[in-house]
């Protein structure tokens, strides 16, 4: 279990700075390019728009692991500790389950009998609808020498860049049930970073008395 940790915390931290260093090489060479040289690439704009989009996947659930997510905590910080906690697992089970819809929802259709009424999967049914489609990207292609040498298609195909929102829900399922076991072992206080505040004006409220 710890090996499985250590390998999804690297990979969390690798790839989001892996993305944020992309995404930003990518603008200044386009600016450069654009301004400098009046040339540039046209596939620019979709290609940073889909390391956003996948920044922002993997981001979600590093945020739960280190509590950077934001919330109100007003009200439910006003029961005593052990009634806290159990609001507190109870946002983690539904993160929880917030993933596991997103990921595949076909279960719950079938329950409720939505089948009928358009009802369908989740993200990994969508990936697996655009992995059969023939559909490329708009402006992200193959370089020539990829299309003569591997024989593949002028455009990327889209499920390339959708294959990310299960993988990141998927992390986000396993930052939840992580979470939930923290704060019922007592080790975290909560899912989100609501004390920030708090801790701020108590670590500063002798600053003015010198």
């Amino acid at each position: 279990m710890s090996k499985l940790k250590s390998f999804i915390d690297g990979l969390e931290e690798n790839l989001i700075a892996f993305l944020l260093a992309v995404m930003t090489l990518t603008t200044f060479s386009q600016v450069v390019a654009r301004y400098g040289f009046n040339s540039g690439w046209g596939g620019a704009l979709e290609f940073t728009r889909v390391c956003f989009a996948w920044l922002i996947l993997f981001g979600m659930s590093y945020g739960i692991k280190i509590s950077s997510h934001l919330g109100v905590d007003a009200l439910t910080g006003l029961f005593p500790k052990p009634i806290y906690r159990l609001f507190a697992m109870l946002g983690a089970l539904a993160t929880l389950l917030y993933a596991v819809l997103l990921i595949d929802a076909s279960w719950v259709a079938h329950l409720l009998n939505l089948e009928n009424r358009g009802a369908s999967g989740g993200a990994w049914a969508y990936v697996a609808k655009f992995y059969k489609l023939p559909i490329g990207m708009v402006d992200l292609r193959f370089p020539e020498w990829a299309q003569e040498f591997f024989g593949v298609k002028e455009r990327i195909p889209r499920w390339t860049s959708y294959v990310m929102l299960p993988l990141g829900l998927g992390l986000l399922a396993f930052r939840s049930i992580q979470a939930f076991w923290q704060i019922m072992l007592g080790k975290r206080h909560a899912l989100i970073a609501a004390h920030e505040a708090e801790e701020l004006v108590e670590d500063n409220k002798d600053v003015l008395k010198d």
